[in-house]
């Protein structure tokens, strides 16, 4: 009996000590729809956070523009609920404080000499994390209303066994990466890293020296990429992001600013607005 316990306690998702102490929630469930659905109705009901919500398996997971998201069990798909995170101009800026933490994540649970080097951990604009030139985890951001008061859920998944062969970006997945890790091991990494970067953005004031971070590991700055927003494509240069997250590129040596979209590298073939 005591061997069953040990066992399936060892199965069970926990925060890590940060954020336990910063008063972080955690719900794990087995089979969910959707830990980003259920949370925004969470927060419509009166829930507040931070709440995190943890699935074993998603069965209707949301991925940018709609997309689905494949969700096969192994890998870690959670949600965090935010309430009034920041001033509403300065929300988006959260895309680079957990694309970062992600990062942070996977560099504690590395073992140098047998996983990818910190230059090949990557992030890239507006929400994903890279490594190898692979996307290996991306979040999502959606915000809401509960009466006056403003909610934020942030959406994460991230590829620890698996990963999907066919999607809109090269993929793979820590395992596969050399990486050896597990949900249950990896997630207190990730909740200590986002309630510590959480804590560096201070609601946006800290943003200068997060936008310098996201920098220093931005996926290929400085170089060429083709840019997809949902009225255009067209290659330019990446030069940066300003003080509000949004890209800078160089089109044809004219500066334009890229609020919403996604970048992919030329060998790359997608539809202007996939």
């Amino acid at each position: 009996m005591l061997e069953q316990l040990q066992a399936a306690c060892s199965n069970l998702v926990s925060l890590g000590e940060k954020a336990a102490q910063l008063g972080f929630q955690l719900e794990h469930v087995e089979t969910i729809g959707s830990t980003s659905t259920q949370l925004m109705q969470d927060a419509l009901a009166g829930v507040t956070g931070p709440k995190w919500l943890v699935a074993d398996e998603q069965v209707d997971g949301k991925g940018r523009r709609g997309r689905h998201w494949n969700s096969p069990k192994g890998n870690l798909y959670s949600s965090l609920l935010l309430n009034d995170p920041a001033p509403s101009e300065k929300i988006a800026q959260l895309s680079f404080v957990l694309a970062l933490a992600l990062r942070d994540a996977v560099m504690a649970v590395s073992v140098v000499g047998q996983g990818p080097t910190s230059e090949e951990v990557e992030v890239k604009w507006p929400n994903d994390l890279m490594i190898r030139g692979k996307k290996c985890a991306g979040l999502l951001l959606e915000g809401g209303l509960k009466g006056q008061a403003r909610f934020v859920v942030i959406g994460l998944g991230v590829n620890i066994v698996s990963h999907p062969e066919k999607s809109n970006h090269p993929a793979s997945n820590l395992t596969d990466l050399g990486i050896s890790t597990s949900t249950e091991h990896f997630f207190p990494f990730l909740s200590d890293a986002i309630a510590q970067r959480l804590e560096q953005w201070a609601m946006g004031q800290g943003f200068a020296q997060i936008r310098a971070d996201w920098l220093a590991h931005a996926f290929k700055m400085g170089q060429d990429m083709r840019i997809n927003t949902s009225t255009e494509s067209y290659i330019a240069r990446l030069d940066g992001v300003d003080e509000s997250g949004s890209l800078l590129v160089d089109y044809m040596g004219r500066s334009r600013t890229i609020t919403a979209g996604e970048i992919f590298p030329l060998d790359i073939q997608t539809g202007s607005s996939d």
